[in-house]
């Protein structure tokens, strides 16, 4: 598999702002009523559900937040944004693995996934490799790899930022 891993992404200043912002009482939440879904139709399961915040979609910010990812950005360089999402689920009892997807069917670009906080959830590729959820961390692979994530046990939620973007052809992140 083609990723990434960068442990202390931001600096410290930068990181406890965001980390702040993102899990204070600042940053409104939207419930989606599912996380993945593999064949069309919708996982039925009980913790198929989170709350995401959307920084930027279909070519536009959609939220006035879209400033505390600034850093993010600025190191990420992307020459083109697809979309920039967060996702927050709260605590369940047991780990809950959600199903394999890709973020968007036929996307050649990059994913990047940037962890809010450390939990014991994480993130798993289709080859089986796991990414400890560990606060500023950032990993980033192909769009076109099956991932998945997990809720976590240990904290109240599991917070991460996706960016789906292009890089520029030179650029070696």
């Amino acid at each position: 598999m083609n990723y990434k891993i960068i442990d202390n992404f931001l600096p410290k200043d930068q990181f406890k702002y965001l980390e702040e912002q993102m899990l204070g009482d600042s940053v409104e939440w939207s419930y989606n009523s599912y996380i993945t879904y593999s064949d069309g139709t919708l996982n039925s399961d009980l913790y198929n559900y989170q709350f995401t915040h959307t920084f930027f979609w279909k070519g536009q910010s959609r939220s006035k937040w879209i400033g505390t990812i600034d850093p993010i950005l600025q190191k990420l360089n992307p020459s083109a944004i697809v979309r920039i999402k967060a996702n927050l689920q709260p605590k369940t009892e047991q780990i809950i693995t959600h199903e394999y997807h890709l973020d968007h069917n036929h996307f050649d670009g990059k994913i990047a996934i940037f962890y809010i906080n450390t939990n014991d959830g994480y993130t798993i590729f289709e080859d089986g490799t796991k990414i400890d959820s560990v606060a500023n961390r950032l990993v980033i692979f192909d769009g076109n790899i099956l991932h998945t994530g997990t809720s976590c046990t240990d904290q109240k939620v599991r917070c991460v930022i996706n960016f789906m973007f292009y890089q520029w052809t030179n650029d070696k992140l």
